[in-house]
C-alpha cells in the first residue's frame, strides 16, 4: 500500500465519525437553530396582531369555557399567518405548553394556512365550510391531500420555545389544508383581507367558536361574504342529514347540542363587522 493511500485510508474514520455527528445534530429538531431570527425581529405585519394581542384575545375567548363555547373546556393553540401563508404568531392559553394538546400546535397552523389560501378580498372559506366537500363524492373531494404541511417548518427549533415569541414557525410558510372546524380569514375594517387565525385544541366545533370569538375580539371580522347565512358570513353550517349529505355542500358535522346552538347564534351573539366604504373623492 502507497504512503499517499495509506493516508487516504487512516482519514476516513475520522471523516465517517465528523458527518455523522453532523447528521445527528441535524435530526434533532431541538439542537438546530432557528433560521428566522431576522424575520422574527422584523416589523409587525400592518393590521395583523401580536403575539401578546393573539395570547390576550385566544384566552379571553377560551375562559368562557363549556357553559360559553361547548366542548370540553381545554386549552387552546392559535396561530395567525398574513396573506402570504406566513406565520406571524403563535400563542396558547394554559400556563404551560403541555397544558394544550401538543398535536394541536400544527393543527392551529395548518387551519391558519387554509383560511387564509382559500379566502379572497370579497369571499371567505372558513375550514368548517369545507367538510362536506371534502368528502368521497364531494365537489372538493382530494382537496385535504394537497398543499401538505412543512414538516421541516412544523417542527423546527427548540421544543421550549413552542406557543412563544421564539416559536420557530414564526417568520415561515408552514402549509397544510384542514377541513374541520377552527380556521378564519381576517379582514380588517375596509375590508382588505390580511390573512387568518387557526385555532386548535377542543372539538372541532368549539374550535370554530373560540375562533370566531377571537377574531371579533381582534376586530378583524369585517367578513364581507361567505357561503353561510345566505351568504353573509363563513360561519359553520350545519345542515348535514342521517346519510351523510349536506343540503347545501358547506355543512359540518355536529359536536353536541351546546356546540351546534351556540355556532349557530355566533352572527347574532358575536356579529361580524360591517366593511367601512371609502367615500369618494377622498
Amino acid at each position: 500500500m502507497s504512503t499517499q493511500r495509506a493516508r487516504r485510508t487512516a482519514l476516513r474514520p475520522a471523516a465517517l465519525i465528523s458527518s455523522l455527528a453532523i447528521v445527528a445534530a441535524v435530526g434533532c429538531s431541538d439542537s438546530v437553530a432557528p433560521t428566522n431570527l431576522a424575520q422574527q425581529n422584523a416589523p409587525q405585519p400592518a393590521g395583523l396582531p401580536s403575539w401578546q394581542q393573539l395570547k390576550d384575545a385566544l384566552t379571553t375567548a377560551q375562559k368562557e369555557g363549556t357553559n360559553g363555547n361547548g366542548g370540553l373546556g381545554f386549552d387552546m393553540w392559535g396561530t395567525v399567518v398574513d396573506r402570504n401563508g406566513t406565520v406571524v404568531a403563535v400563542a396558547f392559553t394554559g400556563a404551560n405548553v403541555g397544558d394544550q394538546w401538543p398535536a394541536s400546535r400544527v393543527i392551529s397552523a395548518q387551519k391558519a394556512n387554509t383560511a387564509n389560501s382559500l379566502s379572497l378580498t370579497g369571499f371567505a372559506l372558513s375550514t368548517a365550510n369545507l367538510f362536506a366537500a371534502t368528502q368521497p363524492g364531494g365537489s372538493l373531494f382530494g382537496l385535504q391531500f394537497s398543499n401538505p404541511v412543512d414538516p421541516a417548518v412544523a417542527y423546527a427549533g427548540n421544543s421550549g420555545d413552542y406557543g412563544t415569541q421564539k416559536d420557530a414557525m414564526v417568520g415561515n410558510k408552514i402549509g397544510g389544508i384542514n377541513v374541520f372546524g377552527g380556521g378564519l380569514a381576517l379582514y380588517a375594517s375596509d375590508g382588505t383581507l390580511l390573512g387568518a387565525i387557526g385555532v386548535s385544541g377542543d372539538l372541532s366545533c368549539a374550535d370554530h367558536i373560540i375562533a370566531w370569538k377571537t377574531r371579533h375580539t381582534l376586530t378583524l371580522d369585517f367578513v364581507p361574504a361567505g357561503v353561510a347565512d345566505s351568504g353573509a358570513d363563513d360561519n359553520i353550517i350545519f345542515d348535514i342529514d342521517s346519510t351523510g349529505k349536506s343540503a347545501g355542500g358547506f355543512g359540518h358535522p355536529t359536536c353536541n347540542d351546546s356546540t351546534t346552538s351556540i355556532g349557530k347564534a355566533l352572527p347574532q351573539t358575536n356579529p361580524i363587522g360591517k366593511v367601512q366604504q371609502q367615500k369618494a373623492g377622498g
